[in-house]
């Protein structure tokens, strides 16, 4: 199959675009190595949740460095911004990955949050204040699991859950809002999260609301540990909307544990109604004991009146005046525990998504070679050692240069090759994919090989388009090239679309089938 045969796959990017291709690549390059330096303080581990991105357990918490974070960041790129707030306390959150050097497949998708300086301009306040919340482990928290202190720099790192947030389910949904179980599921579970960490002496949380919890991979309700720590080294900064702030900050300026009860009310009312109604919009009704005028209408009806009632009367507790009358988190669990209703059905099928996981494609047809097989497990290792061993002998016969070609530029072309070829062997992805660029980029020499293993230095930098372009190119200067199809086929997978994943694997193996026959499909 050529490359411009199926609507899937593009046509060859001309010259005079790869230039401003290629730079559209490089400002995304997301590069490769971060090495996790583990710390000598101790960490607490009560529990641990379900791990990082899906894989193994929570990481030790840790002092990163600036290098690890900008690198898994892409140097804190706008475009992997998560989300922004706080005007008194301005602050940041990125999405960004790890990689850790043992296993290139045990990557980590993490959260950073950026503050400035003058938040936190003392920097040994602020590493004991992220000490202190990174002792926390549990499976009801997106847990804290390093930070970095350096300079004018002050970051946080948590876990990184792929599924939104409770405000984005509730307020903002596209597909289906959220069924009361899940709602109670939900309920049940930050209260869960505040009452562990009560219990570990940590009991303050700033400015809980719904979008504070957050969904991980399996679609649970987990929440945030950046409300753990204050905003700002005073505290002064607890909630971007006075109108739900706790009565008694307003007086004093202080947060209490009772506080953040509080807002557990708050979150309730959303829960309840399916709006960010604040707590004075929703005293009439509370004082009426009005449900029905409260509940979401787009249930539609499917929930229990019982059962609303009795998370209506624990909101309307939870936003008494006084804060010595609104229970504690003990009474939280016990009055919500009872409630849930649906404990065998996982979260992700009541909010309605899939659950989120890398899935390596299905067996091919073909018998596989070890590149083959590599790439049907997704052994992005193992694909790295296969192309440095190969070197360029399936190059053999796509260029033809004359001797006049032989300029200057030329062998500035063929050195850079050559400086990329020993960062790919020295997995420095990233000084790979500027050296082969550079060659690409000067069109004189079309090499299959090079947008192989630019492909892979894409893959393995979690950037599966720009892998999938290379891997297009290769097929393009080489037609019958089985490996061109085995990293699309990488890439495709990586993009979630794995039955076309498949057809290339197969289309590889078959490939490599007619090649060892001494068919036309091999050089």
């Amino acid at each position: 199959m050529g490359c411009c045969q199926t609507s899937l796959f593009k046509a060859p990017i001309s010259d005079d675009s790869k230039n401003n291709q290629q730079q559209q690549q490089n400002q995304q390059q997301q590069p490769q190595h971060v090495r996790i330096n583990h710390a000598s303080r101790p960490t607490n581990g009560t529990e641990t949740s379900g791990g990082l991105g899906g894989g193994g357990g929570v990481l030790s918490f840790t002092e990163f460095s600036l290098a690890d974070l900008k690198a898994a960041t892409n140097n804190f790129s706008p475009e992997f911004i998560v989300s922004e707030s706080g005007e008194k306390a301005p602050n940041v959150v990125y999405k960004g990955r790890l990689q850790n050097h043992d296993n290139n497949n045990n990557r980590s998708w993490i959260a950073v949050k950026k503050f400035t300086k003058l938040a936190w301009p003392d920097p040994k306040q602020f590493a004991d204040e992220a000490w202190g919340v990174g002792k926390l482990r549990h499976k009801r928290l997106a847990n804290l699991i390093g930070y970095c202190c350096v300079g004018d720099e002050r970051l946080l790192v948590a876990e990184y859950l792929p599924n939104d947030t409770l405000a984005k389910h509730l307020f903002h949904w596209e597909n289906q809002t959220i069924e009361w179980a899940m709602r109670l599921r939900v309920a049940l579970y930050i209260s869960e999260a505040l009452d562990y960490c009560s219990s570990e002496g940590r009991p303050l949380y700033h400015d809980l609301n719904a979008y504070r919890v957050l969904f991980d991979e399996n679609g649970d309700p987990r929440l945030s540990c950046f409300g753990l720590m204050k905003n700002s080294m005073d505290g002064k900064s607890y909630s971007t909307n006075l109108a739900y702030t706790p009565p008694e900050y307003l007086q004093n300026g202080r947060v209490t544990p009772e506080s953040v009860i509080f807002s557990f009310g708050t979150v309730l009312l959303d829960l309840l109604s399916g709006k960010h109604i604040p707590p004075s919009h929703a005293l009439d009704m509370i004082r009426g004991k009005n449900i029905l005028l409260l509940m979401d209408s787009h249930l539609e009806g499917n929930f229990s009146t019982e059962e609303a009632t009795v998370v209506f009367d624990l909101a309307s507790r939870c936003l008494q005046y006084e804060p010595r009358e609104r229970p504690n988190t003990k009474d939280l669990v016990t009055t919500l525990a009872p409630l849930q209703n649906k404990p065998d059905v996982p979260s992700y099928v009541m909010l309605g998504i899939s659950k989120h996981e890398e899935t390596a494609p299905p067996t091919p047809q073909h018998p596989l070679s070890p590149m083959g097989d590599a790439c049907t497990r997704m052994d992005l290792t193992a694909i790295h050692q296969i192309l440095v061993m190969t070197h360029y002998k399936d190059d053999e016969g796509t260029n033809e240069l004359s001797f006049q070609e032989w300029t200057q530029q030329m062998r500035d072309m063929l050195e850079a090759r050559k400086r990329g070829d020993v960062a790919f062997r020295d997995k420095d992805f990233k000084t790979a994919v500027e050296c082969y660029s550079q060659f690409i980029d000067v069109g004189t020499m079309v090499s299959p090989t090079v947008y192989a293993r630019r492909s892979l230095c894409h893959l393995l930098s979690d950037q599966p388009d720009a892998a999938l372009r290379d891997a297009m190119q290769a097929q393009c200067v080489y037609p019958d090239w089985s490996t061109a199809f085995y990293m699309q086929a990488v890439a495709l997978a990586k993009l979630d679309m794995h039955k076309d994943a498949a057809d290339m694997l197969n289309e590889a193996a078959a490939l490599e089938e007619k090649k060892q026959r001494g068919g036309s499909g091999g050089r």
